[in-house]
């Protein structure tokens, strides 16, 4: 098969190409997360994806013209060969390569490594979940956020301070340590610091551990950054929280997604459309022995089903009628909608966080 029919068979299902793939290299984790989706580090979990797949994989995402790899897992650093996988990336051309870690298996030895790799288009995502070990280690155990400080300190000291970025989960215990967490990114040198509401889906619907966040939080979260000059500052410089994003308003979109332009591969070889819509029914199987070219082409009917269902959304769903955000939020992300509540045409999760911070505006 060429590389140009896939992009074509895009075309003609009125979807846009793939631009960055995230690929799940493993289902191992050092870690067992009390919010994680995918349920990482169980005895159920995949292992380790053969390198030989993940090469070809990278091949042939570069021939389908692929800007961007994005490598998660699991935890991709319990994959023996992350690191040859990252140098063979960067040789096959693509504009960015991100690795998303929890940053506690870093060593001395891969700093020179990440050093030699470094280019403009390296991203390091490292999860952060508190500004303190109580707050993060309530979800990640005992002992991870002296790991994940250690393993910043590492990069920072090797001078790829400019190449981290801090992603924090957004829950009830937590949310308040946001301006605290910038601070932290800026006395490093860190430049980019942003957050998502946790998902009440995989280990994080199994017990009463973790919750997200509820509204009169990030109506406080916004009343702090209206009389806090300092947290302002540092948002508009390195931050990015939605619910400061909402506030701020957004240009009126038709389409609630960007099919497919992130698609998310799993350590099961389960093509899904985006990293956020983890449904069955509009995934593809078997791409490890079919390819990426078969699987785009095999998938494209069912993402321009799902195309069409997310330009209904802010019709269909009854708490778009009346929201004056209705135009800029198109209904909200069906992903989410689907992981909370198994129905793409369900209400986003955040939908009542969303209309109190519109109507607070």
């Amino acid at each position: 098969m060429t590389s140009c029919k896939p992009m074509e068979t895009l075309r003609k299902w009125e979807l846009g190409p793939p631009k960055t793939l995230t690929i799940a290299i493993t289902g191992t984790c050092n870690l067992a997360c009390r919010h994680c989706w995918v349920e990482a580090g169980v005895l159920s979990a995949p292992a380790h994806v053969p390198a030989r797949i993940l090469r070809r994989l990278i091949r042939e995402f570069a021939a389908l013209g692929g800007e961007g790899l994005r490598f998660t897992g699991g935890e991709p650093l319990c994959h023996p060969e992350w690191l040859e996988l990252m140098r063979y990336s960067r040789e096959n051309g693509f504009q960015t390569l991100s690795l998303q870690t929890n940053g506690m298996l870093f060593r001395g030895e891969h700093m020179t490594a990440l050093r030699e790799l470094d280019f403009p288009g390296l991203s390091i995502q490292i999860s952060l979940d508190g500004a303190t070990a109580a707050t993060h280690d309530l979800v990640r155990g005992t002992g991870a956020f002296t790991g994940t400080l250690d393993g910043i300190l590492k990069l920072v000291q090797e001078g790829l301070a400019g190449r981290i970025s801090l992603f924090i989960t957004e829950m009830r215990h937590n949310l308040e340590e946001i301006p605290l967490i910038l601070e932290f990114a800026d006395s490093m040198g860190i430049n980019s610091v942003s957050s998502g509401a946790i998902l009440l889906c995989g280990r994080a619907a199994e017990g009463a551990a973790v919750f997200p966040p509820d509204t009169e939080q990030y109506l406080r979260l916004l009343e702090r950054f209206d009389r806090d000059l300092r947290f302002r500052e540092l948002y508009r410089r390195i931050g990015r929280v939605a619910a400061l994003e909402w506030r701020a308003g957004e240009a009126a979109r038709p389409d609630c997604c960007t099919f497919i332009e992130n698609p998310y591969l799993t350590p099961f070889g389960r093509l899904y459309p985006c990293v956020m819509c983890h449904s069955v029914e509009y995934s593809v199987t078997g791409v490890f022995d079919k390819g990426l070219a078969a699987s785009f082409v095999e998938g494209a009917p069912l993402w321009s089903s799902l195309l069409q269902l997310s330009r209904s959304r802010a019709e269909a769903i009854p708490e778009c009628r009346d929201c004056p955000g209705k135009l800029c939020c198109a209904g909200g992300c069906m992903g989410r909608a689907w992981g909370s509540c198994g129905n793409v045409l369900g209400a986003d999760d955040r939908c009542g966080v969303r209309r109190a911070i519109y109507h607070h505006s």
